[in-house]
C-alpha cells in the first residue's frame, strides 16, 4: 500500500518523509488555503516546492469545472514538475479531460468518487488514480469501506490499472481497513498516519526494557 499525505503544509511533508515511508502527496484549494497560499503564482510555485521534499507522485487539482479549462490548467500544472499528477473532477467534463491526459500519457487523478459507477467510468477514462471518498461518506451514515471493496471488485474483474487512492482518511482505523480491502493507497492527514506507531504493549515493553537494562548497568 502506497502512503500519500494529504496536505499543503511543507512542514508535515517532510516530518512524512523523514520516515522513509512516504510515497507522495494530494493537495486541493482548500488545504492550499488553509496554509494560506493565495494567487496563481505562489500556488503553482507552492506545488514545485512539495515535488522537491518527495520523490513520489503529487496531485495538483485544477479549479476549472469546464474542458477546456481543465485542459488548460493541467497542461499548466503538468508543466511544473515531472511528478505532477493532474487532479480532476468526476464530472462529464472531468472524464472527457481525463481520457485527453490519459492518451498524451499526463497522470491524473479523478477525484469527489462517491460510487463504483463513477470509479468505473474513470477507468474507462484511463485514469491513474481514482480517489473514492471515505471519510465523505462515513460522515452521512454510508459505509465508506464498502466502496473501496465494489470499486476493487470491478477492477479486479476487468484488469483495470487505475489504482484505489482511499481519500478523506479521517483516522488510523480508516487506514488498517482500507490496506485489508484492497486500496492501493491511501491519503490523510500525518497525525494518522502516525498513528499506526502507536500501541500501549510497545510502550510498555520499551519501559521495561530501558529499566531492565538500566538495573543491569548500575
Amino acid at each position: 500500500m502506497k502512503f500519500f499525505i494529504d496536505t499543503a503544509n511543507l512542514n508535515d511533508i517532510r516530518e512524512a518523509q523523514a520516515l522513509g515511508i512516504l510515497d507522495g502527496v494530494t493537495t486541493n484549494p482548500s488545504l492550499m488555503a488553509k496554509e494560506g497560499i493565495k494567487g496563481t503564482d505562489n500556488i503553482l510555485k507552492h506545488y514545485v516546492d512539495i515535488c522537491n521534499i518527495v520523490a513520489g507522485d503529487v496531485s495538483a487539482e485544477v479549479n476549472a469545472t469546464d474542458y477546456e479549462g481543465m485542459v488548460r490548467e493541467g497542461e499548466q500544472l503538468a508543466d511544473l514538475h515531472p511528478q505532477i499528477v493532474v487532479k480532476l473532477p468526476m464530472t462529464k467534463d472531468g472524464v472527457r479531460a481525463c481520457k485527453y491526459f490519459s492518451d498524451k500519457g499526463i497522470k491524473t487523478n479523478v477525484t469527489l468518487v462517491f460510487s463504483a459507477g463513477q470509479a468505473l467510468l474513470a477507468a474507462k477514462a484511463g485514469a491513474t488514480y481514482v480517489s473514492p471518498f471515505v471519510g465523505r461518506l462515513d460522515d452521512i451514515s454510508t459505509d465508506g469501506l464498502n466502496l473501496i471493496q465494489e470499486i476493487r471488485e470491478i477492477y479486479d474483474n476487468y484488469g483495470y490499472e487505475t489504482e484505489i487512492l482511499a481519500a478523506s482518511v479521517r483516522h488510523t482505523m480508516h487506514i488498517v481497513n482500507c490496506a485489508k480491502i484492497g486500496a492501493d493507497v491511501m491519503t490523510g492527514p500525518l497525525s494518522a498516519i502516525l498513528g499506526l506507531l502507536k500501541h500501549p504493549l510497545t510502550d510498555i515493553g520499551l519501559a521495561q526494557f530501558i529499566a531492565d537494562y538500566q538495573k543491569g548497568n548500575q
